[in-house]
């Protein structure tokens, strides 16, 4: 059975939540942030449906499609948020990369056509 992070963190006393907490945004590495959420590769396999070898040679890449990053996350329970930053700008939250394409609708012309050659 897989825990979400949140429900570990409910059960985990304040000043440990705390210490967890301010050590998650030291974080540098997945395997840090899979071992901050306290699950093992084989937990996190499950979750995402893959063998724990995926997992262990997803956490030693320097490079993936973000769309593998956002399942990675997400599968702890976590978010995943892109921010793009400038010299003398307010950062700029990317949306919409690494998910899920949505899925377009057919025009008019090509319902008509589908219709006609059916």
């Amino acid at each position: 059975m897989t825990r979400k992070l949140d429900d570990v963190m409910a059960a985990l006393p304040k000043a440990r939540r705390e210490r967890i907490e301010a050590r998650a945004m030291e974080l540098a590495t997945l395997k840090d942030l899979r071992q901050a959420a306290q699950q093992t590769q084989e937990q996190l396999a499950a979750a995402l449906g893959v063998g724990q070898d995926t997992i262990s040679r997803l956490e030693k890449r320097s490079d993936m499609l973000l769309s593998t990053l956002r399942q990675y996350v997400e599968s702890m329970g976590g978010e995943l948020n892109l921010v793009a930053q400038f010299p003398n700008r307010p950062p700029v939250v990317i949306e919409h990369l690494g998910a899920e394409p949505v899925a377009r609708k057919k025009s008019s012309a090509s319902a008509r056509r589908a219709r006609a050659a059916a």
